[in-house]
């Protein structure tokens, strides 16, 4: 099998990079500090948002300082703070305590002010029913947060319950035909709970690609195309970060329609409590 799309992000302290990306637009990079360690890096021509998995740090970004940045202990207890890091920013992360970042980037012309986006500023809720039934954070997107400024970025977080399946039915976002489709770019970064557990992602095109792939902590499923669902292994929950970006900010997936109708039954399944 061709695992192309799919991959592992080392998770040494310092700044850690993907080992491949097939992605033009999109990408990761994952920041692990200790107590007192600081670093300082670029966002040269690209919007960066960085969501702290856990831990504490301050923030400098350009001449805005932003302190205590954080709290949670983990993406498993609570919802997080973010700071949107501008296009051609110096950027200056000091750790209070041990501390994990997820920083998600894509290509940005936009002029703005750096900003935090706090926890009361995410919006949680629930998609699915049933054993297809999961819960979200919508960070940073067009719909829960329309007054923040990105160029491309759409960034939430979703939790997959034991043995639930996720992004199900299967959707992709390979045109733009809106309000049906929008193209977008998009990854997932996986953690599991509790540790040492697993999830399968499947990835695959009408062309006739498939890839089917363990995500274990720190997994990366990298979709520059495709429809895409994931499941838990009963007994774990399985948490991603997702990011999107395309040429514009408006959401639209497209179902794979031969699954389609497991969508059009979730009204009924919540009727019933499920």
């Amino acid at each position: 099998m061709d695992y192309r799309y799919h991959c592992t992000i080392p998770a040494s302290n310092g700044l850690n990079t993907l080992p491949v990306n097939p992605c033009r637009l999109l990408d990761l990079t994952l920041l692990r500090l200790d107590t007192g360690q600081t670093w300082t890096g670029e966002s040269g021509d690209r919007e960066i948002l960085a969501v702290v998995l856990g831990g504490t740090a301050s923030f400098t970004v350009g001449g805005e300082k932003f302190p205590a940045v954080g709290g949670r202990a983990d993406v498993f207890s609570g919802k997080p703070h973010s700071v949107y890091i501008p296009a051609g920013s110096t950027v200056t992360v000091e750790a209070a305590g041990p501390v994990e970042i997820a920083m998600p980037s894509a290509p940005s012309d936009l002029a703005v002010d750096p900003y935090v986006i706090t926890p009361d500023r995410v919006a949680a809720g629930r998609w699915g029913a049933a054993n297809f039934g999961r819960d979200y954070h919508q960070i940073l997107t067009e719909i829960a947060q329309p007054d923040l400024p990105a160029r491309r970025l759409i960034v939430g977080e979703t939790f997959t319950p034991s043995g639930n399946w996720s992004t199900y039915p299967p959707h992709r976002h390979k045109v733009d035909n809106l309000p049906a489709e929008a193209a977008h770019e998009e990854l997932y970064y996986f953690r599991i709970n509790p540790g040492g557990g697993f999830g399968i992602s499947r990835v695959y095109t009408d062309e006739g690609y498939e890839e089917n792939a363990t995500v274990r902590d720190h997994g990366v499923q990298l979709m520059p195309e495709g429809y895409h669902t994931v499941v838990s292994a009963p007994g774990y929950t399985t948490y991603y970060l997702w990011a999107l970006a395309g040429t514009q900010r408006t959401q639209g997936a497209h179902e794979d329609v031969n699954l389609a109708w497991v969508g059009r039954s979730v009204p009924v399944l919540r009727d019933l409590g499920l």
